[in-house]
């Protein structure tokens, strides 16, 4: 006899949740300020089919705030990108222009 397919937010099979489907040891990222952060802008091809794509790591942000300082980052350099477990990753080689751009808004910047 097949199993039957756990529906979609039961796949951990629990049986009682109190407060929801979110996770109970999960803690929420503070949000500090950009001189209190210090970020690393890199270039990496691996995994990506032979594709440049730009890594900036190391940011303390709620996932809202990411996102808006992501849009910001494409818009200036005129390209796409995402936004992957608080690692912004941005299409194509941009390491000058970002790590001016980050340093103007007062974040600490190191490149590698």
């Amino acid at each position: 006899m097949a199993k039957p397919k756990p529906t979609s937010g039961q796949g951990d099979r629990a049986v009682y949740r109190e407060f929801g489907t979110a996770d109970p040891l999960a803690r929420p990222v503070p949000d500090l300020p950009p001189a209190q952060q210090t970020l690393q802008v890199q270039v990496s091809r691996k995994g990506r089919g032979g594709k440049t794509v730009t890594l900036i790591t190391g940011f303390s942000h709620s996932p809202e705030a990411l996102a808006t300082l992501a849009r910001q980052l494409k818009a200036h350099c005129g390209t796409g990108g995402t936004v992957k477990d608080h690692t912004l990753e941005i299409q194509g080689d941009h390491r000058e222009k970002l790590v001016s751009l980050l340093t103007a808004q007062g974040y600490g910047v190191k490149g590698a």
